[in-house]
């Protein structure tokens, strides 16, 4: 099911910049913010973590860049760094597909997953990117963070898992769905052991990524306005034959109803999360 990294994958993890350590923003001085239509000075977005200065709208961010912005710095170890899909079902034009995200992205996959530190309590922390196939959760993705929940269960440690994903990735067909199980059950022995899992969602968070770990955080997190959820509104709706309210997708309608546990803010989560950990210690 999985393979080492072809000659051609290889000069993507071996080049000197490993992973994309920027805001991931279009070249220029200036970028409209899609919240308030504002342009807005590329390199503010670099000190605010990708946050709008003018209307505290949310650019999207790469899976280091949310690392460098959680983790103490030089804490991080990553994970199977270099493990790679072998497209199971031989889906056309799958591994050229693949090849040119890790181009565009320069990683290897669509999360990265390691041991850390944060606020100097030591945790596991797997961190989806949505810039990849849409952080869609194939067999890579789903043994990543499967690998990283058995470790952080060995090791008696908290998980924290940042989701973002389109759901399962249809190139990888019932393989991609087989994650959702496998995860769930890592979790429900790491819920054994009496162990903290904090789920973060951020936009958007979708499909079978909803419909399985994202969802089963002893805390969930969220970030504003983010969208969560597992099928579209007009699916929803066509099933159900009920118009739904407006925003019922989103980060804030879900913690009016308990869904989740609390909105915070993209500057405000290392130091959220730390408290959480160290709550967590004491209480063990």
């Amino acid at each position: 099911m999985f393979q080492s990294l072809s000659t051609r994958q290889k000069k993507y993890q071996n080049s000197p910049q490993k992973g994309n350590t920027k805001i991931e923003i279009p070249e220029g001085m200036y970028i409209k913010c899609a919240s308030c239509k504002k342009s807005v000075y590329v390199k503010d977005l670099g000190e605010t973590i990708g946050v709008c200065p003018n209307c505290g709208g949310y650019f999207p961010i790469s899976a280091r860049v949310r690392i460098k912005s959680i983790v103490d710095k030089k804490t991080f170890n990553e994970f199977d760094k270099q493990m790679t899909t072998n497209n199971p079902l031989g889906f056309d034009s799958y591994e050229k597909k693949l090849e040119d995200y890790m181009l565009k992205t320069e990683e290897i996959e669509a999360v990265i997953c390691g041991e850390a530190a944060i606020n100097g309590m030591k945790c596991v922390i797997a961190v989806m990117d949505a810039r990849f196939m849409m952080g869609s959760m194939g067999t890579v993705v789903g043994e990543k963070i499967t690998r990283a929940i058995e470790y952080a269960t060995k090791n008696r440690l908290p998980i924290i898992i940042f989701c973002a994903s389109g759901g399962a990735r249809m190139q990888e067909g019932i393989f991609s769905l087989m994650q959702m199980a496998k995860t769930s059950a890592a979790l429900a022995r790491h819920d054994e052991e009496g162990l903290l899992f904090i789920s973060v969602l951020t936009h958007p968070t979708t499909g079978g990524v909803t419909a399985s770990f994202a969802m089963l955080g002893d805390i969930i997190l969220a970030e504003p306005r983010a969208l969560v959820g597992f099928a579209g509104p007009r699916v929803i709706e066509q099933t159900i034959r009920q118009k739904l309210p407006e925003g019922f997708q989103k980060s804030e309608f879900l913690l009016e109803y308990g869904i989740i546990d609390k909105i915070v803010a993209r500057d405000e989560l290392r130091t959220t999360i730390g408290k959480l950990l160290k709550f967590h210690h004491k209480g063990e």
